[in-house]
């Protein structure tokens, strides 16, 4: 063969070749097709378990169907199977290629003499031609006909069901196929005469699953993991049965004769296998399934609640046999290595999906005020455990009013952020301590200061520190509540803590224990109410400056009957007649009610008189500000001024110094005044943030606002403006201050017209503000003035009359203050010192508050 026609040879072997497989398989694929679907439904029957609940014997015979079946298949695939020729890989190429006149045997052919030249030379021509045509030689896909045979898709529902075994089967599909093979003969299904075979399976304690019973016909099961296995054989005739559990085999624990047990547990996946004298009795397949642990997490951001002092925090938890316990846990943040606060978080039953909302109260807690991270924890009944994400917050703390509980609450709150600074808190108890005035010269509060201070200077132990900060909160809570307060909650103390006595003693009548803690009780509830008793007799003694007497306690409840009720509450603990000690409990508590109701009958009045003074005394405080501002106004307003003035005169030394050169005299730099002129703008705007402020305060304490308020308001912003631009501030100053001190005014006649009785702040605010300005607004001030000292039970020449206290003679000046001066005096001081603490403020206006508590 020539070698120009050598690589059209390689071609033409290579699609005879493609084409005897392709012919190959279109004859084949019909023939496996049997094969396959026979093989594929055995596979899905024994995938699905079938099998497995067949008695052995019709295991056997549907396996020995399956096995015919599929011996007539392969007989009916090999009979008459040939393997295709080339001369039909021939017929295949030129079919496919869409040729005529068969080509390929053109090549093959020779011509019937050798002699002819002019025969060959068109021979040679005819072959040349024909190999032309082989160049678009094709093969083409197989087409073994299979939709035609099977025109219902048969071969794809088995495909599905294929699919569906082998997600039903899961990890146990090579145990049931092995199953499915090795049919069960004269085991299972086949009961033996008086053999008796129970097989029970016990989930773990934490799953609360009732046990699960065994079929004795086999199966596939899903268990916890944990679980045991128990298995009892009695009866039948044979040796001691053994249990195959996976690859370990243990023998049964005879009982007796005839009766045998076995117990083990199942941890992992196995085969379970039940034999007696080599026989199989019974076998099941079983999987475990491992306890995941809880998980937790915060429903929604923790945040402080919208009323109190408790923080809301939400939670949800999940498990798959339930949730036993959860806890919130709060780490301070200053101090990650601190023991942590848990709390408890309730759960009703095992819930495998609890959910609730917790809202502890923390404000007593020594890390009130301070920032912590709270983590959820959630515990199955396995012990494991769950985490949510930490979360910051800041716990909610009390706002103490008064001083001296205010600065032992400072004082609690730095130990919990250092517990070894102790320097710090032992001078600030001492400062406490050496001013009794600031806590009414109560030598009790002086003692427990003392004690505090005592601890942390000579007890170095750590358990000292939260000892202390318990006493600090203590005294802050007694300084801020009194003492009614404190007698009260103790007395509902005592009464609950008798109440839940009462109820152990009706669970156990016959303890004699019980019946001497109910003695203690009333014992404790007797001394509870004479010193709530006492300390009412003390308040009202306060408050309507009654004379105190040795009887006081007894015009309130006779000290005979309460000695009488709680002998008979006594006598009837110790006989066992707990009946008779509610009814008298009952009786004794009605008492103490109706003690209260007359109480706050009589202090109604008191309160509302109180009221009264408390809001014109903020009345008067607000207009005390007005004037404050006007102050600051005045001198924010010189300080431009001097400005303009230094900028003048700067002006007119350089044209002055232009020609002579002389040298600049010394004064403030542009730059100095420009530093000046910024901090007066803050001022000016700290200063319009409090004006806006009083605006509010006092529309909630008269529900008006003074209109020229407002326009001080707007004056204020254009100065702050005009000094951060480094204009001319004055002009907007000066209005200002002509608004505010309009705005005093209208104040005083607002408080004037709802209360009556302020004028005392409208002198103060008429009087300061004629001062400043130099003149008055009302012609007839005279009159006026001579009209309000009427009012107020003075003679036009403004001396006090007869009918007033402190005018025991109306020639003199001399006017000692009352009590109502006292008070509000205190009150002023109280205030101020509140505000003098908060170090935030302009240093300004801390100067101003130091040389206000000085004149006190």
């Amino acid at each position: 063969m020539s070698a120009a026609r050598e690589p059209f040879s390689r071609r033409l072997a290579r699609g005879r070749r493609l084409a005897r497989l392709a012919l190959g398989w279109e004859a084949l694929w019909p023939r496996l097709w049997p094969i396959l679907g026979v093989a594929g439904l055995f596979v899905a029957l024994a995938l699905s378990g079938l099998f497995l609940h067949l008695p052995g014997w019709l295991h056997a015979l549907l396996l020995l169907g399956f096995a015919l079946a599929l011996g007539a298949a392969m007989w009916r695939a090999g009979r008459g199977l040939a393997l295709p020729r080339d001369a039909e890989a021939d017929r295949r190429l030129e079919r496919e290629s869409g040729l005529s006149h068969r080509p390929l045997s053109t090549l093959t052919d020779r011509p019937a003499t050798q002699d002819d030249p002019m025969a060959l030379a068109l021979w040679q021509v005819h072959q040349a031609r024909a190999a032309a045509a082989l160049d678009r030689l094709r093969v083409g896909t197989p087409r073994p006909g299979l939709a035609a045979r099977d025109r219902r898709a048969l071969r794809m529902g088995l495909v599905v069901a294929l699919v569906a075994a082998v997600g039903i089967a899961g990890r146990e599909a090579p145990e049931r196929l092995r199953r499915a093979l090795q049919p069960a003969l004269g085991s299972v299904g086949t009961p033996i005469p008086g053999l008796r075979l129970e097989a029970w399976i016990s989930p773990p304690a934490y799953t609360g699953a009732a046990p699960l019973f065994l079929p004795l016909s086999g199966g596939a099961l899903n268990v916890p993991a944990g679980s045991r296995l128990q298995v009892s054989l009695s009866g039948g005739h044979g040796g001691v049965p053994d249990l195959q559990l996976g690859e370990a085999t243990m023998p049964f624990r005879a009982l007796d004769a005839t009766s045998f047990t076995v117990e083990a547990p199942l941890e992992t996946a196995a085969r379970i296998v039940v034999r007696r004298d080599g026989r199989e009795l019974a076998q099941w397949t079983l999987s475990t399934q491992a306890d995941a642990p809880p998980t937790i997490a915060f429903a929604e951001p923790p945040a402080a609640a919208s009323r109190g002092l408790a923080i809301r925090l939400p939670w949800r938890a999940e498990d798959d046999w339930g949730v036993t316990a959860a806890q919130a846990e709060i780490h301070l943040s200053a101090r990650p290595d601190a023991p942590p606060l848990v709390l408890d978080l309730p759960i009703s039953g095992q819930a495998r999906q609890p959910r609730g909302v917790a809202q502890p109260d923390l404000s007593a807690h020594p890390w009130a005020g301070l920032p912590v991270r709270i983590r959820l924890l959630a515990r199955d009944a396995a012990g494991q455990e769950g985490r949510s994400d930490e979360v910051e917050l800041e716990l909610p703390e009390r706002n103490f009013t008064h001083p001296v509980a205010r600065q032992l609450a400072a004082l609690r709150k730095s130990l919990s952020l250092d517990p070894l600074a102790r320097g710090g808190v032992q001078r600030g108890l001492d400062e406490l301590s050496l001013s009794p005035d600031a806590f009414d010269n109560d030598i009790t509060t002086f003692l427990a200061l003392r004690s505090a201070r005592y601890r942390l200077t000579h007890d170095q132990q750590p358990e000292a520190v939260p000892a202390a900060q318990e006493l600090m909160w203590q005294i802050a809570i007694a300084l801020e509540e009194g003492r009614t307060d404190r007698t009260a909650r103790a007395l509902a103390e005592a009464r609950q803590a008798l109440r839940d006595a009462m109820a152990e003693a009706e669970r156990n009548p016959k303890d004699a224990e019980q019946r001497a803690e109910l003695e203690r009780r009333v014992q404790e509830l007797r001394e509870a109410i004479a010193r709530h008793l006492q300390a009412l007799a003390e308040q009202l003694q306060r408050e309507n400056g009654e004379t105190p007497t040795p009887d006081a306690e007894a015009r309130m409840i006779d000290p005979q009957e309460l000695d009488r009720r709680t002998q008979e509450m006594r006598d009837a603990a110790r006989e066992g007649r707990t009946q008779d000690m509610q009814q008298q409990l009952a009786e004794l508590e009605q008492m103490l009610e109706d003690l209260q109701n007359g109480q706050m009958a009589r202090q109604e009045g008191g309160q509302n008189r109180q009221q009264q003074q408390q809001r014109q005394q903020r009345g008067q405080q607000q207009m005390g500000a007005i004037q404050d501002m006007v102050r600051r106004e005045g001198e924010m307003l010189d300080r431009s001024h001097q400005r303009d003035q230094a900028e003048t005169a700067e002006q007119q030394q350089q044209s002055r110094r232009a020609p002579r050169r002389q040298p600049p005299q010394e004064g403030q730099s542009p730059e100095q005044r420009a530093q000046e002129s910024q901090g007066d703008a803050r001022q000016q705007r700290a200063l319009r943030r409090a004006l806006g402020e009083l605006m509010q305060q006092f529309g909630d304490l008269t529900g008006e606002v003074p209109e020229a308020l407002g326009r001080a308001d707007q004056a204020m912003r254009q100065a702050q403006e005009a000094l951060g631009q480094g204009g001319d501030a004055s002009p907007h100053q000066q209005q200002a201050i002509r608004e505010l001190q309009e705005g005093a005014q209208q104040m005083a006649q607002t408080m004037q017209r709802q209360f009556g009785q302020g004028q005392q702040g409208q002198e103060e605010g008429e009087g300061q503000g004629e001062a400043r300005q130099g003149q008055g607004r009302d012609p007839n001030g005279q009159g006026r003035d001579q009209a309000r000292g009427q009012r107020e039970g003075r003679d036009p020449l403004g001396r006090p009359t007869r009918n007033e206290p402190n005018a025991n003679d109306q020639g003199s000046d001399t006017v000692v203050p009352g009590e109502a001066e006292a008070l509000r005096t205190r009150q002023l001081q109280e205030e101020l010192r509140r505000r003098g603490a908060e170090r935030e403020r302009p240093p300004s206006e801390l100067d101003y508050i130091e040389r206000l508590l000085k004149t006190f």
